[in-house]
């Protein structure tokens, strides 16, 4: 199953080579993909971070003497997840 992943991802970046090798000029495309890719971050910052507290609700009802751990791992957990957002955001702003 790996192989078979690593193959689709060499095959994937072999044919997007050739976009690399676009010119300057004028992209009416970046707009209606910039916007894409922020809702697909956005969309699944959400999905991951409704899991993540989720998961820590659950845990800390199974042992609530863990509690103060396991709300600094959640939180740590949420800013690295809404950094993928952030992140994203600052890209589209660098190429629009």
């Amino acid at each position: 199953m790996k192989g078979k992943i690593f193959l689709l991802l060499l095959a994937m970046l072999v044919l997007a080579s050739p976009m690399f090798a676009q010119g300057t000029g004028d992209r009416p495309a970046i707009n209606i993909t910039s916007g894409l890719a922020m809702a697909i971050a956005s969309g699944l910052c959400a999905l991951a971070q409704g899991r993540a507290v989720a998961s820590s609700a659950e845990a800390i009802a199974r042992n609530p003497g863990a509690g103060g751990a396991i709300r600094g791992a959640l939180l740590l957990g949420l800013v690295l997840i809404e950094s993928l957002a952030l992140y994203t955001l600052v890209i589209i702003f660098a190429r629009v």
